[in-house]
């Protein structure tokens, strides 16, 4: 897959895009990222991007032309490419989104800046994509939150193949708690379960935990998953557990 990432401010994601497991899947070529500066597109000697809103107001509103310039280039350059804008109005960012993306062919993200952008920039996309219901300053940071959830979920790019399966969302659920050595830490010591060696047993803890975590942390979210007749027995267990708790 190929990211490109319209932007004002290229040299915000130089650091973060090349480090860790993203750095080792841009090294072995398991997808692409393209950082390409919106001024490249602006005309005149200043490069302008921006300009003062129609009808008055604070802060400066970011140009149709250069954005409109840009796209085309780059969905020439990268034929099949979704264009996202990334907007506090757009379609909140979620596990499933990330999962619906991965099977692009490529994506074009559009990052803001200023007070706003041209009404008519949302007609030159294909999707507008929020990280949440706060403002940032710049697409720049939604936009790479989003290319490392979309990027984890390539082929080759986690060391395990499961990894993202057993994540947080990634079935509707919380993920279930993890530990690792030592067994023992202050007292806090690691649940017999997982030191049995007996996988099934294992494995059902871990659904119940899941369900137990969702149902703490998170009972929105149980709203929306599928759960299987032997799930629905255990939350009614777990919730009945949790009311006795209050009493």
């Amino acid at each position: 897959m190929k990211f490109n990432v319209l932007t004002l401010f290229p040299a915000m994601l130089e650091g973060p895009m090349t480090m860790s497991i993203l750095g080792k899947a841009l090294d072995k070529g398991l997808f692409q990222l393209d950082v390409h500066n919106l001024r490249d597109w602006a005309e005149g000697r200043h490069q302008v991007t921006d300009d003062t809103p129609y009808g008055g107001g604070d802060g400066m509103v970011m140009k149709v032309e250069p954005v409109a310039r840009a796209l085309a280039d780059l969905r020439q350059q990268s034929p099949g490419t979704r264009v996202l804008l990334m907007s506090p109005q757009g379609q909140p960012f979620s596990q499933a989104v990330a999962r619906r993306l991965s099977r692009e062919d490529g994506l074009t993200f559009v990052c803001g800046r200023y007070e706003g952008f041209d009404e008519r920039i949302r007609s030159l996309v294909d999707e507008e994509v929020s990280l949440g219901d706060f403002v940032l300053t710049g697409g720049e940071l939604a936009a790479m939150a989003m290319i490392d959830a979309v990027a984890r979920l390539l082929p080759g790019v986690l060391g395990s193949a499961g990894s993202a399966e057993t994540d947080s969302h990634s079935d509707g659920l919380l993920e279930y708690p993890q530990y690792t050595r030592p067994a023992d830490f202050n007292g806090q010591k690691v649940p017999e379960i997982l030191l049995s060696g007996n996988h099934q047993k294992i494995a059902e803890w871990r659904r119940r935990e899941q369900l137990r975590r969702t149902l703490q942390r998170r009972p929105d979210l149980l709203q929306a998953v599928h759960l299987s007749d032997q799930d629905l027995c255990v939350l009614e267990e777990l919730r009945a557990n949790l009311a006795g708790e209050d009493d």
